[in-house]
């Protein structure tokens, strides 16, 4: 069906008009407003052709944020190459700066746990998931081992009728 109408559109002149591409090979364009052979108004459409087209294949970051406001009208003007390289330093810089947070803190915990300031946490392990009956218990017992006001269900399995 699609194609039936992109044959459509090639035939009656809808013709779309290259804007630019990114680092990652998608390519973008606008479709002007325009009329239809009817007489009606269209609309400017902005597109983008993905360099990898399988949509299955699609992972978050595929289209750079400066095209992605371009695509959904949130700009007017394409994002320019001296632009894009400018946020992406600056992205690095962030991720750079967030790094020395990071290890500054690390650093800071490890001095306050020796110094005996902040208690280390302490590590559990549990076998098994916290919705389970059994959970954190080797063997389910046959004795009931909670009274009324602490009962939890499936903690206790009855005796077998022989």
């Amino acid at each position: 069906m699609s194609r039936i109408f992109g044959a459509l559109r090639r035939t009656f002149g809808i013709v779309r008009d290259y804007v630019g591409t990114d680092h990652l090979g998608n390519k973008y364009y606008i479709i002007p407003e325009q009329k239809t052979w009817t007489g009606r108004q269209v609309r400017a459409k902005r597109i983008v052709v993905a360099a990898n087209p399988a949509e299955f294949e699609y992972t978050e970051g595929s289209i750079p944020m400066e095209w992605d406001a371009w695509i959904r009208g949130r700009r007017k003007e394409p994002p320019s190459i001296e632009e894009l390289l400018k946020n992406e330093s600056y992205r690095e810089q962030i991720k750079l700066k967030a790094k020395e947070v990071e290890d500054r803190d690390l650093a800071l915990q490890a001095k306050e746990y020796k110094e005996g300031l902040v208690a280390t946490p302490t590590r559990t392990l549990a076998k098994g998931h916290a919705a389970s009956t059994g959970f954190g218990k080797e063997e389910i017992s046959e004795e009931p081992i909670s009274t009324a006001n602490t009962f939890q269900p499936g903690s206790w399995i009855p005796n077998q009728k022989k």
